[in-house]
């Protein structure tokens, strides 16, 4: 992963039924939605490549389907220059890296009750 893209994972603000959660800060509201650990996770751009609308929207659609029953919520990642939809999904670390390997995506965003959100390499 490059150093632009990095500080560009850093910057963005990944929300979820109105809670937001940012890298290195916990969320209370983020909180709020949690019993387990969970990750902000995309199939939106695979490779960090923009990709048409309704290509995104159909994979985004096969990762809902996915983890259906795990969704706690939906939202935004948004950055200076771009947004990705999310979903927030509750699950094991591992097993939602591999989920987002396979959506080919860089990284997701980890979440869990009292701590600080931490970005997880794909």
């Amino acid at each position: 992963m490059t150093p632009g893209l990095l500080r560009a994972f850093r910057a963005t603000a990944y929300e979820a039924e109105g809670a937001v959660a940012r890298i290195g800060r916990r969320s209370p509201a983020v909180d709020a939605l949690l019993k387990r650990p969970a990750a902000f996770i995309t199939a939106w751009n695979p490779c960090s490549r923009a990709m048409p609308f309704g290509w995104n929207d159909r994979m985004q659609d096969r990762l809902r389907q996915l983890v259906r029953g795990r969704v706690i919520g939906e939202g935004w990642g948004r950055g200076r220059a771009w947004a990705e939809h999310h979903l927030l999904v509750e699950g094991q670390p591992a097993r939602l890296r591999v989920i987002a390997r396979r959506f080919r995506q860089h990284a997701i965003v980890i979440v869990a009750p009292g701590r600080a959100a931490r970005l997880l390499l794909a």
